[in-house]
């Protein structure tokens, strides 16, 4: 799911959070992926997405749905890492363009990755002879 931006910037986060709960709750055991579109908020939402995302008991915070203005960030990942609950995983998605990047995204703590280059990336390493 994304979350209502709108909701964000208006500081309604019982609406968010109340969302994301009856989300949750309709997917059953179902991974549910909450999509917070790092681009589009502050430091300060983005530390509130975490905790709500926490609070709501979702399975994992992702980045971006790769359709806005940026995706992924070092930044962003490790602001995840420091702000979200252990019960909740992290998945990166948009920017991964190179095996180095996926690593460096794995070491902060991802759980997951999203990114429309891995056929490019496994050739390249493929050419590098790995």
């Amino acid at each position: 799911m994304v979350i209502h931006v709108g909701a964000v910037k208006a500081e309604d986060y019982d609406c968010i959070l109340n969302e994301i709960k009856n989300i949750k709750k309709i997917c059953g055991k179902k991974i549910l992926k909450v999509i917070i579109e790092t681009c589009l908020l502050s430091r300060e939402e983005k530390i509130k997405m975490c905790e709500i995302v926490t609070a709501a008991r979702a399975d994992y915070i992702k980045t971006s749905t790769g359709f806005s203005t940026g995706g992924a960030t070092v930044q962003d990942i490790k602001l995840f890492a420091e702000h979200v609950g252990k019960n909740v995983k992290i998945k990166a998605a948009g920017g991964i363009r190179t095996l180095e990047d996926a690593q460096t995204f794995i070491e902060l703590g991802c759980s997951r990755l999203g990114t429309s280059s891995i056929v490019r990336i496994l050739k390249a390493e493929e050419w590098r002879g790995y």
